[in-house]
């Protein structure tokens, strides 16, 4: 029997396993769509567990994820977050976007 969560709880869970910082509140919301979604899509249902999610996924700024990933942004200044982007998409990490970067799946 799984139980359902809300945003609201979602968010809670990471604060009181002492993992609030993992995430921005919007990277937060961004994950939990996702999750959500995913759940729909698959009519898998998920449990909640703050830690796995905090290995699994990531929320990193542009140019973090390009240093993690050794992705060459030189000479892309006006194309590095479409290239971040894209490098993501093509290797099944995205998540989604947030202010300043994006959350995706670590790998």
């Amino acid at each position: 029997m799984k139980n359902t969560v809300s945003l609201y709880e979602f968010r809670e869970a990471f604060r009181t396993m002492g993992r609030a910082e993992q995430f921005s509140y919007e990277g937060l919301e961004v994950l939990f769509d996702y999750l959500e979604q995913y759940e729909e899509d698959t009519g898998e249902e998920l449990e909640l567990d703050v830690v796995a999610l905090c290995c699994e996924y990531c929320e990193d700024t542009v140019t973090e994820i390009a240093a993690n990933y050794s992705i060459d942004l030189t000479d892309c200044e006006d194309e590095q977050t479409e290239l971040v982007c894209e490098y993501l998409e093509n290797n099944g990490a995205f998540v989604g976007e947030v202010t300043g970067g994006f959350v995706y799946r670590a790998f």
